[in-house]
């Protein structure tokens, strides 16, 4: 292990192993030798990690060099990516803009160049909205694709272990080490459903590039959609309560996070029950929505990554992940893919398939990205 300089986006650097592509992984995973504090002085104690969260080992053992650990919304718990405490990652590409949350850090060191790709986890757009904000690559695999052994907190039923990457050819490397199987090259894209449902400019924008790229879409519907984002909110609050409720009493978690974490004590079991409800039915929807056509696209936000001034509330920017949240209560696997900017602001197109489908996502990422440089 070879200490180095710290940087930004980086809470710890230093590199173990050796390979021919360096990553960096959120501090939620643990690495040997380290403490796994999740951007927060409540966890400013906690023993260092005897031994690395399966997805890390695996990646070393597959010839990735590890390059340090990356800064995140404190507990993983927030979607702007702001931390006080830990610092607040720079968006590279668009330095007045927030990272996104709550894996800023991973985001922010790949758009930067400092790592290949880079690992976050994703509970309600964790992986996917930094990635939109940053103008990488996020991927969501489906729910259990990639081992949460070693990852904070233990117990989920929503959270994903996801990778960022600046290219798809990257992204396919990286799948393809962690074992998750990847599709053959595509010679043309299997017909997809577009659901209109971000700002008009967004949609306008979305839909001139694919179909720019000779692409016809077919509109969907997924009635549930709205009551998805509500359902996986209500479990998310709840458990979080239970992974983080005990580390309020020390009174060092910050005010914002502290007052929604506490929020989950008063989520109830007739909530809970409609929101698993809300997931069966959702589900259901997407699988039959797919059956029919193997993509989905829509937007990865609904509106234009806000800047660090307008995002200083916590709370006004929260529904800038019902577009990304719904499908951590289905399981579905999804993709950011950055697509150009609007008002110097970027872009980015989400593309969700069926479970066990990530290879046709990383695949239909080469085959459009192919197309945008050509």
């Amino acid at each position: 292990m070879k200490p180095v300089s710290v940087s930004k986006g980086f809470v710890a650097q230093f590199i173990i192993g050796e390979g021919d592509l360096r990553f960096a992984v959120k501090d939620t995973l643990d690495v040997a030798g380290f403490q796994t504090q999740a951007g927060s002085p409540a966890l400013a104690s906690v023993p260092v990690a005897t031994q690395s969260a399966s997805v890390v080992q695996t990646l070393l053992e597959k010839g990735c060099a590890l390059v340090g650990k990356t800064a995140l919304h404190e507990l993983a718990f927030g979607v702007t990516g702001i931390n006080p405490w830990g610092g607040t990652p720079l968006n590279t590409l668009f330095p007045a803009l927030i990272p996104g949350g709550s894996s800023s850090g991973s985001a922010a060191v790949v758009a930067s160049g400092e790592a290949d790709f880079s690992i976050g986890t994703d509970t309600g757009g964790s992986v996917r909205m930094p990635a939109a904000c940053c103008g990488v690559y996020g991927l969501k695999p489906g729910y259990g694709v990639l081992s949460r052994k070693g990852v904070l907190p233990a117990e989920s039923s929503l959270d994903c272990v996801g990778v960022f990457t600046r290219d798809a050819d990257t992204l396919c490397k990286v799948m393809t080490r962690l074992g998750v199987p990847v599709d053959e090259p595509l010679t043309s894209l299997p017909q997809i459903s577009f659901l209109s449902a971000a700002a008009a400019e967004i949609d306008s924008h979305l839909l001139a590039f694919l179909s720019g790229c000779g692409l016809e879409l077919r509109q969907a519907e997924l009635p549930s959609f709205a009551d998805a984002h509500r359902a996986g909110l209500a479990i998310i609050s709840h458990e979080n309560w239970l992974a983080f409720g005990p580390l309020l009493a020390g009174g060092k978690v910050s005010a914002d996070v502290a007052t929604r974490i506490r929020a989950g004590a008063d989520v109830s079991e007739q909530t809970l029950k409609e929101a698993e409800q809300v997931r069966t039915q959702f589900t259901r929807e997407v699988d039959e929505l797919l059956a029919q056509t193997p993509l989905l696209a829509l937007a990865t936000l609904p509106d234009l990554p806000p800047t660090l001034a307008e995002a200083s509330d916590p709370l006004s920017v929260v529904n800038l992940t019902r577009l990304v949240r719904p499908f951590n209560l289905s399981g579905h696997p999804a993709l950011a893919i950055p697509v150009g900017e609007l008002h110097g602001r970027p872009v980015s197109l989400q593309l969700v398939a069926a479970k066990g489908h990530e290879g046709l996502l990383v695949q239909a990422a080469k085959w459009l990205e192919q197309r945008r440089r050509h």
